[in-house]
C-alpha cells in the first residue's frame, strides 16, 4: 500500500533533515541529488522545514553558474539547547550544546565523599545552571545523564545501589524539579561511552563489539548489530561481579569486591604497581591513571633504547641500565594478564571480534596495553579478537550523553506535528 502524501511528506523532511545534520549546510538542488526526489518535492519540503524553524539560509553556494549563487540551507543550530551530564562517583562534569552537537560551554566540579546528600545534590544542580547561563541559552530542550549503577529498563530510573553515593538518584529527580520544561533522561555510563566510541571513537568501523570501561570501577557496555544490548533488568556489562581466580572470595549480589573489579578496578591497579615495586614520585601521578601512563612512557623509552643498542652494536654489558625498566613491563604484563581473564570470558560468550579498553586507564594504556591484552586473549581463547584502545579516554561519558540528548531532541523536533516555532 503507498504512503499517505502525509506520511510521505514526513518521511521526506525527516531524510532531508538527517543529511543536513550529517553532511552540513545543502543546497536544494544538493538535497535533490542525495533524496533522489523532485525539484518540486524538495521546494516544498524546504519551504515546510523553513516555516517549521527547522532550517534557514545559511548561505551561498560558491559555484561558478549564470545568475545569483544557490542558497545554502542548514538546520537552525539554537532551535533548541542540550545538556549532558558524567556523574561520577567523586564529582560531576556537565556541557551545554545547540541542536546540532556545538558545545557551548562546559565545566566540572569534585563532589567530596564526606559532603551531605542534600549539599551535593545542591552543587551538582548549580553547576548545570551555571553552565547553562555561561553557554547563553535560555533554557534546556533535553538533557542526558550518564551515570555509574544500574538503569531500570520499564522505567528508565538509576535503581538504587548500596555501592553508589544516594546524590546520584536524588539528581535526576532535582533537575527534573528545577527544569520542569527539559526532558531528563539516566544512562549507564559504560553504555554511553560505547555509543560516543561508536559514533565518534575506537569503534566507528564496528557494529559488534564490546567496551570494556577501565576507570574508578569496572564495566562493559555490549553492541551487538548496531544495537545496545541492556538485558532484562538492565545489568548487561556488569563485569565487576564476574567471578575470577585470585580472590578469597566471591562476589555478591550487593558487593563486586572477589569479582573482576578486585583485579581491574583503580585502587587494583595501583596495589598491583606497587607489587611491582612501581611508586609515584615526588610530584607525579599516583593514581591508577599515573601508574599506568608512567609505566607505558618508560617501556616506550626502553624499546627506543634497546633499538639504539642493537643498532650501534654496543655489547651486551650496555643493556644493564634497560633492566632497570623490567619492574615497568612486569606490571604491564601483570595488569594484561588481569584484564585479559574480562575479555576471554566476554569473548567465550559473545564473540564480539573487538573490544575496546576504555575509560581514564584505557586511554593511558594505548596501544601498548591493548596489544599485550590482545596476545594473552589470543592463547585463552581461539576466535580471533581485535584489542583496541579508546580514543576518548574519560570524555566519552560525556560524549555520549551529548549525543544521545541531540538524538532524543531531534527525534521529537524532527517529528511531524510536534514543531512549534520555539527556541528551547
Amino acid at each position: 500500500m503507498p504512503a499517505s502524501p502525509s506520511t510521505a511528506r514526513a518521511i521526506n523532511d525527516r531524510l532531508a533533515l538527517r543529511l543536513l545534520q550529517q553532511e552540513g549546510p545543502l543546497t536544494a538542488g544538493q538535497l535533490k541529488q542525495l533524496t533522489g526526489l523532485s525539484r518540486p518535492t524538495v521546494a516544498d519540503l524546504v519551504e515546510r522545514l523553513t516555516a517549521a524553524g527547522l532550517i534557514a539560509v545559511v548561505g551561498e553556494a560558491g559555484e561558478q553558474r549564470r545568475g545569483p549563487n544557490a542558497k545554502l540551507y542548514g538546520i537552525v543550530a539554537d532551535r533548541a539547547h542540550l545538556a549532558a551530564l558524567d556523574v561520577r562517583t567523586e564529582g560531576v562534569a556537565v556541557a551545554v550544546a545547540d541542536l546540532v552537537g556545538r558545545v557551548l560551554a562546559e565545566e566540572s566540579v569534585p563532589i567530596g565523599g564526606d559532603m551531605g546528600t542534600g549539599h551535593a545534590v545542591e552543587q551538582a544542580v548549580a553547576l548545570v545552571e551555571r553552565v547553562v547561563k555561561e553557554s547563553g541559552a535560555d533554557r534546556l530542550h533535553t538533557v542526558g545523564i550518564g551515570a555509574p549503577g544500574l538503569i531500570d529498563p520499564a522505567s528508565g530510573e538509576l535503581r538504587d545501589s548500596s555501592g553508589l553515593p544516594e546524590w546520584h538518584r536524588r539528581l535526576v529527580a532535582a533537575l527534573q524539579e528545577r527544569l520542569p520544561e527539559a526532558r531528563v533522561s539516566v544512562e549507564n555510563e559504560t553504555n554511553l561511552a560505547a555509543l560516543a566510541e561508536q559514533r565518534d571513537g575506537a569503534a566507528r568501523d564496528r557494529d559488534t563489539f564490546v567496551l570494556l570501561w577501565l576507570g574508578h570501577g569496572t564495566g562493559a557496555a555490549v553492541v551487538l548489530d548496531g544495537a545496545l544490548r541492556r538485558g532484562a533488568s538492565g545489568g548487561t556489562g556488569e563485569i565487576g561481579f564476574l567471578p575470577v581466580p585470585g580472590p578469597a572470595a566471591l562476589p555478591s549480589s550487593t558487593d563486586c569486591e572477589g569479582g573482576f573489579h578486585s583485579l581491574a578496578a583503580a585502587s587494583a591497579v595501583v596495589d598491583l604497581a606497587a607489587l611491582c615495586g612501581i611508586s609515584a614520585e615526588p610530584g607525579q601521578d599516583p593514581s591508577a591513571v599515573g601508574v599506568v601512563r608512567a609505566a607505558v612512557r618508560l617501556v616506550g623509552s626502553a624499546v627506543a633504547q634497546v633499538q639504539e643498542v642493537r643498532k650501534r652494536a654496543r655489547e651486551a654489558a650496555e643493556l644493564g641500565e634497560i633492566r632497570e625498566t623490567a619492574p615497568t613491563a612486569r606490571f604491564l604484563d601483570a595488569l594484561a594478564g588481569r584484564l585479559a581473564v574480562g575479555v576471554a570470558s566476554v569473548v567465550a560468550i559473545l564473540d564480539p571480534g573487538c573490544v575496546v579498553l576504555g575509560g581514564e586507564v584505557g586511554r593511558a594504556g594505548g596501544d601498548e596495553l591493548a596489544a599485550r591484552v590482545q596476545e594473552r586473549v589470543a592463547r585463552m581463547t581461539p576466535l580471533p579478537t581485535e584489542v583496541r584502545p579508546t580514543t576518548l579516554g574519560g570524555g566519552a561519558v560525556l560524549r555520549g550523553a551529548l549525543l544521545t540528548a541531540r538524538d532524543r531532541a531531534q527525534e521529537e523536533l524532527f517529528t511531524p506535528g510536534q514543531r512549534p516555532v520555539q527556541r528551547w
